[in-house]
């Protein structure tokens, strides 16, 4: 383990809500949301933004990376908590591949606060 990857977070997935007609939606019951801990990543800052006008907003991303060999299970939407914040999966995490081998696992994270 590089001195790199000393951080720990939890992966919180929900499962889609069915409507009353059987129908999966597109959103998410976070009530019955399941908790996965994850160590050995590395959780860096990775830029933000501002937006102005009739609601203020700062948009924070952060920057996943695993461990050498180290797959990383979480999906677009699943939600990571990680020093007392919770922050969004934003997009596919990328899984970079030696042969047919994860060498690493990067995500992008994103908190909007505001």
């Amino acid at each position: 383990m590089s001195l790199l990857q000393e951080d720990t977070v939890v992966i919180v997935r929900a499962p889609y809500v069915v409507d009353k007609y059987g129908n999966t939606t597109n959103q998410r019951d976070w009530t019955k949301a399941t908790r996965t801990t994850v160590r050995s990543v590395s959780v860096q800052p990775d830029g933000s933004t501002e937006e102005t006008g009739d609601r203020s907003s700062v948009v924070t991303g952060w920057r996943l990376i695993t461990s050498k060999g180290r797959d990383f299970p979480a999906l677009p939407g699943d939600r990571i908590e990680y020093d007392g914040m919770t922050l969004e999966v934003d997009g596919e995490v990328g899984r970079f591949r030696m042969g047919s081998r994860v060498h690493h696992v990067e995500a992008r994270l994103k908190r909007v606060t505001g």
